[in-house]
Order: C-alpha cells, then sequence, then structure tokens
C-alpha cells in the first residue's frame, strides 16, 4: 500500500492551479477570492524538472533524428549493407529506453473520463472512425494498377515520411510540444479565466479512436438571455487553443460555448490527422447533444482558419445544425501547399495531400442545407495564393464561388460569375457598394424571387431558381446571394473577430 501512494505522489495527476468559483462570497464582505497557481515544493519541484526536461529532450531526439542519421552516414558511422543489424540493435538498446520515457510522461498525466463515444450509438461510426469523403479512385486495368502500383512506390514512401515528420508539423504547429510549453503560461491564464471568470466547465472526452479531447464549456442558458439558449461549438486554427482562441468571440455575445482543442493540442492526446479530427469533432457533438442537453438545432458551429475542415465536416454529417459560420477559412488546402513548396515537387504535394492531408472544405460544405455565413479578412496574408496584396487570390473567394454554384447553378452563370468575382475584387466597403450598384442590384425584387421560389417547391440545394431570368437578373441575383452570404472584415489572418462582426448567418424566411 505504501508503495502505491509513493507511486501515485510521484506520478499522478499535476496540480496546476487551485480555482475558486464566481459565486464564492468571504464572511468578511470583501470580493470572493480569485484561484492561484500552485507552486510546488521539494521533492515535488525536482520531479517536475526531471519529467519537463525529459519531455523537451525526448522532443528534440525526435525531431533531429533525420539530420542526425544523416550525419552519421555521411561519416560512414552508419552502412547501408548493415542497416538491418543497426536497426536491430537500435530497437534492442535504445527502444526501450524510449519506450519507457513515454510511460512515464503519459502516467504523469492523469485525469477522469467525463464521456466517451461508448456512451451513445452512432450510425456514423465505422471501423476507422467516423466517415470522411475520399477522392475518387483513377479506374485502372488490373495489369495497370499493379504497374502503377510499383512505379508510385516511393512517391507512396516518401508522402508518408514527410507527412508523419515535418509535414504534419508545418501544418498543425500547436501540436508541437516545444511550442505547447512556451506557450504554457498564456495557456494556464487562459484556462483560469474561462473558469473563474465565466464558470466554465472542463471535461475530457473519448473519441473512437482513443484520443482523449480536452474541452471547455461555457453555460449560459441559466442567465436567461437568448443568445444563452443557443450553443457555439468553437473549432479552432493551425495554433490555437481554446484557453486563447476564437471561443473568446461568441462568449462576448452571450452564447454558451463548447470549446475544444485538435488531438494532440493542449490536454488532448494523438496528432491532429482528418480522420482524427473528425472522430474528434463527433465525439464533442455528440458530448453536446447527449451530456449537456442541446438539440441540433440549437448549435451553431463556429470556424477559424483550419477549424472550417472540422466545421464543414460536421455541418456535412449533422445537417440538422443551425447555422455554420466560416471565419477565414480556405475551399482547399492544395493550392495553399502547393504555394509553399517547390514547383518541382508538385506531384509528390498533390499526392501527399490528398491521400493524409485532405482537407475539402468546399467539397463538405456543399453537402450542408443550411445557413452559412463566410467571413473573408481583406488583408488575410495566410489563406492567398499570391499575398494579401491581391485580395482575388484569397482562397474565401473560392469557398464562396463553390458554394454559390452548387446551391443556384442556374444563377451562377459566367456572366453573373464575373459580376461576383468584379465584387470580390473590391478592397474596400465603398468600392464594394459601389460594384453592387452599379449592377442596379434590387434587394427586395432578389428577396421575392427565392421567397417565391422556396415557397413553392420547398425543395433541397441545388436549386433551379434562375434558368428562366434574363441576364440582368441572374446578375442581380448572383450579388444579392454574395452578399448574404459572405461579408468582410478588414484586417488580417490572425486579429480575433469582434463580437459585431460574428452573428447568426442569413437565412431565407418564408
Amino acid at each position: 500500500m505504501a508503495g502505491w501512494m509513493w507511486h501515485r505522489c510521484l506520478f499522478g495527476p499535476n496540480l496546476q492551479r487551485v480555482h475558486r468559483s464566481p459565486d464564492q462570497t468571504r464572511t468578511d464582505g470583501r470580493p470572493p477570492r480569485r484561484g492561484w497557481n500552485y507552486q510546488p515544493r521539494g521533492l515535488e519541484r525536482h520531479t517536475d524538472s526531471i519529467l519537463g526536461w525529459a519531455s523537451v529532450l525526448w522532443s528534440l531526439s525526435y525531431y533531429s533524428s533525420p539530420l542526425l542519421l544523416c550525419y552519421l552516414y555521411r561519416k560512414g558511422k552508419i552502412q547501408i549493407q548493415h542497416n538491418i543489424t543497426t536497426n536491430l540493435f537500435v530497437y534492442k538498446k535504445v527502444g526501450p529506453l524510449m519506450r519507457s520515457v513515454r510511460f512515464l510522461l503519459n502516467l504523469y498525466k492523469h485525469w477522469p473520463v467525463d464521456f466517451s463515444w461508448k456512451e451513445v450509438s452512432s450510425p456514423k461510426l465505422s471501423k476507422g472512425g467516423v466517415s470522411l469523403l475520399r477522392p475518387e479512385p483513377k479506374h485502372r486495368g488490373a495489369a495497370d494498377s499493379v504497374l502503377n502500383s510499383v512505379r508510385t512506390l516511393p512517391c507512396h514512401i516518401l508522402s508518408y515520411l514527410i507527412v508523419h515528420s515535418f509535414g504534419r508539423r508545418m501544418l498543425y504547429p500547436g501540436s508541437v510540444g516545444l511550442l505547447q510549453k512556451a506557450m504554457r503560461p498564456m495557456l494556464q491564464q487562459g484556462q483560469a479565466r474561462l473558469v473563474e471568470e465565466y464558470d466554465g466547465q472542463r471535461n475530457k472526452l473519448v473519441a473512437c479512436d482513443g484520443n482523449e479531447i480536452d474541452t471547455m464549456f461555457v453555460d449560459r442558458r441559466k442567465d436567461g438571455g437568448r443568445a444563452g439558449k443557443t450553443l457555439v461549438i468553437c473549432c479552432e486554427g493551425n495554433a490555437g487553443f481554446y484557453e486563447v482562441g476564437c471561443m473568446n468571440t461568441p462568449l462576448e455575445g452571450g452564447y454558451s460555448v463548447l470549446g475544444w482543442n485538435h488531438p494532440g493540442f493542449g490536454g488532448s492526446t494523438g496528432v491532429p490527422f482528418p480522420q482524427n479530427e473528425a472522430n474528434a469533432m463527433d465525439v464533442v457533438i455528440q458530448f453536446a447533444v447527449h451530456k449537456l442537453g442541446f438539440q441540433l438545432s440549437d448549435i451553431i458551429v463556429y470556424a477559424w482558419s483550419i477549424g472550417g475542415f472540422t466545421a464543414s465536416w460536421a455541418a456535412m454529417s449533422y445537417p440538422e445544425i443551425r447555422a455554420l459560420v466560416l471565419d477565414a477559412s480556405f475551399d482547399d488546402l492544395l493550392p495553399l501547399a502547393l504555394k509553399v513548396m517547390p514547383e518541382s515537387w508538385r506531384p509528390l504535394v498533390t499526392h501527399t495531400v490528398r491521400q493524409y492531408m485532405n482537407l475539402n472544405n468546399a467539397e463538405q460544405l456543399c453537402k450542408y442545407q443550411g445557413p452559412v455565413l463566410l467571413i473573408r479578412r481583406t488583408k488575410d496574408e495566410i489563406i492567398t495564393t499570391t499575398g494579401p496584396e491581391n485580395i482575388m487570390s484569397n482562397r474565401g473567394n473560392d469557398l464562396l464561388l463553390k458554394l454559390l454554384q452548387y446551391r443556384y447553378p442556374k444563377v451562377m452563370t459566367e456572366d453573373a460569375l464575373r459580376a461576383v468575382r468584379q465584387w470580390l475584387a473590391a478592397g474596400t466597403q465603398i468600392e464594394e457598394e459601389s460594384v453592387y450598384t452599379g449592377y442596379e442590384v434590387d434587394d427586395d425584387w432578389c428577396l421575392s424571387v427565392l421567397q417565391s421560389y422556396q415557397t413553392d417547391r420547398e425543395p433541397l440545394f441545388p436549386w433551379s431558381v434562375g434558368e428562366d431570368m434574363t441576364l440582368e437578373g441572374r446578375r442581380q441575383l448572383a450579388l444579392f446571394l454574395a452578399r448574404k452570404y459572405m461579408r468582410n472584415f478588414d484586417t488580417t489572418h490572425c486579429t480575433p473577430l469582434p463580437i459585431s462582426e460574428f452573428r447568426p448567418p442569413w437565412k431565407l424566411e418564408h
């Protein structure tokens, strides 16, 4: 028994902060005391230091191992013809040590589970997790398929190595342990603010792939406001955490808010591959419905940047959700990946993205039938292919155009597309309004046309409205729809979105 107690003391939970609930009062009538950071003493402080350095050294050795192997090979320390013997030696001698280090680091983290995917039966789950949209395979003959597999084997191997080494970390830098260690004081401060000022409730969810998802829920239903009855589920960017991320925007608006960290971010385990991301989003929605008591029709999914992938997946998979808001997001990862890689790497980059990191936001978004709002940052420097000075290279434009072309194919003819692109090219609100008035768009007429079509048919998208219209009518309707589906925000990619820019999307009423 004594040995077990020592084990729990050394490798048990790590106390970081002692919180005080916002509704606690003091007997002397003074304001309630806020929480304070726990200061370890003696042996506990040294244990923290040792395990912290072990984690840093593990990260450094992991990231530097390819460079070290190349250096040893060039110096003749590693011979290719003896690689099998060398690998076996390394595995036998070094493998147990590294596994022991990882085991101790995992033991150091202990946190009971609040909700698991096993508590509900979801028809969306299969053997590998929830379903994703896959690229359509190219049809080949049996002989051609075998020859093609052999010919492309080196590309497959290289793609796998790239995406499991620096590729995934470039795409999701927030999953890098060293970055998280540097941000830890900021994350702890943000988490303390959510718990102590907003009465936030932290929960650990277990997804179907075994990953543990760190979440924070702020309940505003008891406040009695209309916004509090709506739950906003927030999906963060590639270096964002709920502690300091986009969930602060709906909090300012009085909404109930549920934030969560990507797999491998903060208190979440795993790695942020698309399948793991979708699995995590699925258990978050299940938790909101089955544990927190919200209906799908009470939920707005709000995403910033790369969070648009999980948000559009949620909208596609749970079409009953009320609305979707995508801020500074893009249509497809591939054009952005090609932008930062050498042109000679194009085939390799294309294969790697499509095979392992296929963030196909537009394709998923077009499967959703509900209200959508796209927020475009006019000075966005991240999701542009040629730089923020060229607003037409913003991939948010492509996201809008693909959505409109799917939902209103008869309206979005070539002539109407040119008008919408001219509107998208406007860099300021004055220029935008000038284009809009230049085409003499009659908002009341456009609204009446859509309402009449909806009343007569009430079909699912795509609609056939516009097939009997004049060119002028199509242009007007296309511009009207573009302005309803997209709003401009004159700032850069990482500027926090003010609550004045966050609102439920436009919905066509009868």
